[in-house]
Parts: structure tokens; C-alpha cells; sequence
């Protein structure tokens, strides 16, 4: 994949992530290895959001924390501002987390109950040095409440008086403590109600604007992604099949992996929701463990031609932009 010369935040290059199987009690054995991301290479420009999609077990999230360096890569390497973080340790990746950080999944989960949420959003500003004196601490914590739209009065309650709305602005809160230039944002709307998670979208997409923010946005909705990204890339069984603007992605998806997941999308209106076209994939997502040769999606593929069970396709820019692992449509490019 071509990349951009100026303006890239994160450049990732031939990532790989895979967890051993370990068997035996007492003398351990290596059965094999889960390859939760296998070969993945993609670019985030400084203040896009790239949304990163796919079904659950995809490998999106072990991405998200390989970036982060939560979970450490196998292979390939990571460049975050032009420098190589993938090996470095462990006293850089506290450095890294001033400029780095993740809004989880499950609001209430990632929260300390013993805390309140003024020390769940100040402890970072401590951890940094961030706050010189305890009233420089404390209006910090009070601004970051403010901004997240949350009352700074409360700062001294504990994450269960909060909704899971109001906890998610926590988990904002406490990521924009260190002031940083990257966020992961880990489904962070997938545990809410479907009128809350407008609300978070829109706070995110403010907070971008008004701090110059670049998100790698996680999910498993591409109708939750369709209103944040910038651009979006699917990902099925630890390797991408499709990067594209969103919408080039939406109006000429060229994966069928992609089109599968575009026609399990709603539409608002019934009569055209009604005489559309649903694509329901055979089988299950194949496991990580032992991933079929060729493309990983053949097996469910409704197109797949014999060559797909053999030879594994290659990232290729199809349109400008828009590149997709097929040999089906890098074919039809090449007869004309």
C-alpha cells in the first residue's frame, strides 16, 4: 500500500500478532498459534479518523492494542510521528502513553467502583506530573468534566450513579487528561443504547475538532462507523480486505466480504429496506488457530473462483485510495 509522505499520525507495516496454544499441565507444549492479526498494513493521517470494521474475532481490537503496545507484535513494525515503536520499552511506552490512549469498550468495566470519577479522571494528570499544585489538579479534573459535558459538582460520585452515556464521557474524560494526539476508540458506543451512542459520536467528533484528535475508531457496525471515519478499512480473520474513503466504500464497495457486511446494514425507509438484496454468508468465521489456505474468506465467499482456495491475494489500489485483496475484481481491472 502506498502511503502519503506528509501528514501520517500512525503507520502500520506487516503486523502480525499471533498467541500461542499451550497444552499440558506441568510440561507445556506448543500446539499452534492463534493468528489474531496476520500480515495487516495501513496508514492513519494526523487528524482523520480511520474506522477499522469487521465481525467479532476479526482481530480489530488486538490491532488497536498491538498499537498501543497493550499486546506486543509478533512481527512488523509500528510508526507512531515517524519513529518505530515496536520494540521499544517499557520506561518509552510510559512516555508513549502521554501521546496514546484508548477509550474502552465497556464503560462501567474499565472504571475503578472504588474510585470517584474526579480521581478515575485525575489519576493520569498525577502519573504525568501534569498537575503541579492540588487547586491546578483540581480544576483540570473540573475542566475535563466541563468538557465531556458533564457537571464538574460531579466529580465526587462513583461510576454506578452514573448511565452508561454518562460513564462512556468518563472514559472520554480520562483519555483527554494527558492531552493526547492518537486515541483507540474500542467500540466505545457498542454497550450503549442506540440514542446515546449519536450522542458519544457527536462528542468525539467535537472533541477532534476543537483538540486536532486522530482516532483509530473500532467497530462492529459500519452504520456506527459511516458517521465518524474519514476513511475505513474491514478486516476479516486477522487480515484487511478493503480500505477505502467512506464513501467510496459505502457507494462502490468492491469485496464481497464488504458487501455482505453493507447489506446487513438497516435502511430507514421500509419500502426500499423491503425489495433490497440481503447477503446471508454460509458457515462461521473460521478459527484463527487454522486458517484456510488462499483468501480467509473463500469458504463463505458466494463468488469465490478455484484459485481463491490456492493463492492468497494481495493488497491492490484499484481506484485511487480504494485498495481491496480479491482476485475476482484485481481480475476484472485487468482485463480491461
Amino acid at each position: 500500500m502506498s502511503k502519503a509522505e506528509n501528514g501520517i499520525l500512525i503507520e502500520v507495516q506487516d503486523l502480525k500478532v499471533h498467541f500461542p496454544v499451550l497444552a499440558g499441565s506441568i510440561f507445556k507444549k506448543k500446539m499452534g498459534d492463534i493468528k489474531a492479526v496476520d500480515g495487516v498494513s495501513f496508514f492513519v493521517r494526523r487528524g482523520e479518523t480511520l474506522g477499522l470494521v469487521g465481525e467479532s474475532g476479526s482481530g480489530k481490537t488486538t490491532t488497536g492494542n498491538a498499537i498501543l503496545q497493550l499486546d506486543r507484535p509478533t512481527d512488523g513494525s509500528i510508526f507512531f510521528e515517524g519513529e518505530n515503536i515496536t520494540g521499544i520499552g517499557k520506561g518509552e511506552i510510559r512516555k508513549l502513553r502521554r501521546r496514546m490512549q484508548m477509550i474502552f469498550q465497556d464503560p462501567f468495566s474499565s472504571l475503578d467502583p472504588r474510585m470517584t470519577v474526579g480521581d478515575i479522571i485525575g489519576e493520569p494528570l498525577i502519573a504525568h506530573g501534569l498537575a503541579g499544585s492540588k487547586a491546578e489538579y483540581r480544576r483540570q479534573v473540573d475542566e475535563l468534566l466541563t468538557v465531556v459535558g458533564l457537571d464538574a459538582s460531579m466529580g465526587n460520585r462513583y461510576p454506578h450513579e452514573f448511565s452508561g452515556g454518562q460513564r462512556q464521557r468518563v472514559g472520554v474524560a480520562r483519555a483527554l487528561a494527558v492531552r493526547p494526539s492518537f486515541i483507540v476508540c474500542d467500540e466505545p458506543v457498542s454497550a450503549l443504547d442506540v440514542s446515546i451512542q449519536a450522542q458519544i459520536i457527536n462528542l468525539l467528533e467535537d472533541l477532534q475538532e476543537r483538540f486536532n484528535l486522530t482516532y483509530l475508531f473500532i467497530a462492529h457496525d459500519l452504520a456506527v462507523v459511516r458517521h465518524i471515519s474519514d476513511r475505513i478499512a474491514v478486516m476479516y480473520l486477522g487480515k484487511l480486505v478493503e480500505v477505502a474513503s467512506r464513501i467510496d466504500l459505502y457507494h462502490d464497495p468492491l469485496h464481497p466480504y464488504t458487501h455482505a457486511l453493507l447489506s446487513a446494514v438497516p435502511i430507514a425507509n421500509p419500502g426500499i429496506e423491503a425489495t433490497r438484496e440481503h447477503i446471508i454468508l454460509k458457515g462461521e468465521v473460521p478459527s484463527p488457530l487454522h486458517p484456510p489456505l488462499g483468501c480467509p474468506f473463500h469458504p463463505r465467499c458466494i463468488e469465490a473462483m478455484d484459485r481463491c482456495a490456492t493463492e492468497e491475494p494481495r493488497m491492490k489500489e484499484m481506484a485511487p485510495d480504494h485498495f481491496v485483496t480479491c482476485h475476482l475484481y484485481q481480475d476484472r481491472q485487468g482485463k480491461q
